[in-house]
């Protein structure tokens, strides 16, 4: 790749591979890695990539398939790729992973993991093939620890690539909205980590006596034991891989667990980062990168691609990579950084934007209203309009569907939203679960995003939170009272896509996230516990209680929508 005032490294080198390579680390044990060098004199600068996976699957010689549930743990890149254009490519294992010795931590890294990743930074930095230059790739885990070595400032950790992965656990994986989410927890857990070495980490930290009182009053949950998986592991905590499912379980809230794994971005914007993901991975990995981009003080990019993920193995960005590298590796002049800090494909258009922040300068979030009979509209509420009310109960999961007007001119949206919805339930708890969805022009619908709240976390950060984004505290529950109107000020996950004339956008409001998906991605939101006691839900829009969606408009929509229809009617004859 080129242009007339640009380039990057060149393909000339031959790759040397050393497999089963053992790196020390402090504590005496040993990281197992694969090393794949160029076949020439002189110093190299690094890639490190870090993962719980097979190893040899990062490097495997097969043909990308689409995003599924087929090689989705090949992440790291094509080693041929990197190492013929001058880079030393190192594929390693984290701790108690295969064949690295010690104990795997979580999909959250503990403290001592990160730890792990920076002392084989330095390690490889003094090797003879170095030149002392480290940079980090690889997306989903494999990013999300690059974001999490980071805010230890390694100093040979030049740059790190790593879109595709969550920088907060709580919020982007476990405990959406403050609802336990058991579907990806429980596949990831029970597929990968039974060749782990796990060990019960949460109670030697805290004793028997601590450890188990939470394990009982987990039991007494009945949200989290109408889940097999989440029983099964409460009734036998100390089996297998049980530990790591109950160390998320008995913490439910953000406490001191999840602070010590979150990204401290403040310490990490030093190193470049390079963060993105696509809309349709709004679950856990969209989220996180676009709070590591807004919260980066130092260099960095985000992209925003399609909703299709990326292939297994992953090559798409690859010369992407290459530039960035490249630029901070090598300090060649590639022309990435004089380019836009933000690209973002838009759905509708199948084109990219470009813009200079995130969210979108000149962004108009407006409000549409949540009335009666199902209308979604820019029209404030008239008086005494009432209320909607749905069943939720496990054997009728009842809700609410409200729908624009047919949009008269295409209408583009981008950015994050929020529900500011006003609601009652008959039950002391309701769990929100919101959809956005595009109605075509032959009124078939699409999902585009999710969003999530669980109403006793609906407590907000005041410091954090901002009019189109708020941010929860989930610092404990205050439960409801039945029949009293609150007001829940729910994040709904970010979207990019031009709204053509004719269609509609709608947002369904429910107790679940049951709806069948329409591709395997999506798949990967769902699965979260709903109430096992059935109870009356209302939802209040009127005057009194302005129940609406703020969208992010960046395009279209001067007028707004027309609830006639926008059709004239026919001129009546005599």
């Amino acid at each position: 790749m080129f242009s007339t005032n640009w380039q990057v490294s060149q393909r000339q080198h031959e790759v040397l591979i050393e497999r089963d390579r053992k790196i020390p680390v402090e504590d005496g044990i040993k990281i197992d890695c694969d090393i794949f060098r160029p076949v020439a004199d002189g110093k190299f600068p690094v890639l490190l990539a870090v993962h719980p996976y097979d190893k040899g699957w990062q490097s495997a010689s097969t043909m990308p398939v689409a995003f599924s549930g087929q090689g989705s743990s090949y992440e790291t890149g094509d080693y041929n790729f990197y190492v013929r254009r001058g880079y030393v490519l190192v594929i390693a294992n984290l701790r108690g992973t295969h064949a690295s010795e010690g104990f795997f931590s979580h999909l959250d890294p503990d403290p001592r993991s990160v730890r792990d990743i920076y002392e084989t930074i330095e390690w490889l930095a003094d090797q003879p093939w170095s030149d002392g230059n480290v940079g980090m790739l690889g997306v989903s885990y494999l990013a999300v620890v690059q974001k999490r070595v980071a805010a230890l400032a390694p100093p040979h950790l030049k740059a790190i690539f790593a879109p595709y992965g969550w920088s907060d656990g709580y919020r982007d994986l476990y405990y959406r909205g403050g609802i336990a989410a058991h579907g990806f927890l429980t596949h990831w857990l029970n597929t990968y980590c039974v060749d782990y070495q796990v060990k019960n980490n949460l109670r030697e930290a805290w004793g028997d006596e601590k450890y188990d009182a939470a394990i009982a009053e987990a039991r007494q949950d009945p949200e989290l034991m109408a889940i097999p998986a989440f029983k099964k592991a409460l009734g036998a905590p100390d089996e297998g891989v049980n530990p790591l499912f109950c160390e998320i379980l008995v913490n439910h809230l953000i406490g001191p667990y999840f602070a010590e794994r979150e990204v401290d971005f403040e310490a990490a914007s030093s190193v470049p980062i390079y963060a993105g993901g696509d809309w349709k991975g709004y679950a856990f990995h969209l989220a996180g990168d676009i709070r590591a981009f807004e919260n980066w003080s130092g260099a960095k990019k985000l992209t925003i691609g399609p909703g299709i993920y990326l292939d297994r193995p992953l090559y798409q960005y690859a010369f992407e990579s290459l530039r960035w590298f490249d630029h901070w590796l090598k300090g060649v002049d590639t022309g990435l950084m004089e380019e836009a800090p933000v690209q973002l494909f838009i759905e509708g258009t199948d084109e990219w934007k470009e813009a200079d922040d995130w969210p979108v300068p000149g962004t108009k979030w407006t409000p549409f209203y949540l009335h009666a009979n199902g209308l979604l509209s820019e029209h404030e509420h008239w008086p005494n309009e009432g209320f909607s009310t749905y069943e939720d109960s496990p054997f009728s999961r009842g809700g609410v569907t409200f729908r624009t007007p047919p949009m008269v001119e295409n209408t583009e949206i981008c950015g994050p939203m929020v529900l500011n919805l006003y609601g009652s339930t008959t039950d002391t708890e309701v769990l929100w679960f919101v959809t956005i969805w595009r109605y075509d022009t032959d009124d078939r619908e699409h999902l585009l995003t999710r969003g999530w709240l669980r109403g006793s976390q609906r407590k907000l950060d005041e410091e954090k939170s901002k009019p189109w984004q708020p941010v929860h505290a989930h610092d404990e529950r205050q439960p409801l009272t039945p029949d009293e109107i609150y007001e829940f000020n729910i994040e709904v996950r970010p979207y990019g896509i031009l709204l053509k004339a004719g269609e509609r956008i709608g947002i369904r409001i429910r107790g679940a996230d049951d709806e069948v998906p329409e591709v395997f991605i999506e798949t990967i939101a769902q699965g979260q516990i709903a109430r096992p006691a059935a109870s009356h839900v209302s939802l209040h829009h009127n005057a009194d209680h302005p129940s609406h969606l703020l969208l992010p408009i960046t395009r279209g929509n001067r007028i707004g929508t027309f609830i006639s229809g926008g059709k004239l009617p026919p001129l009546a004859r005599p």
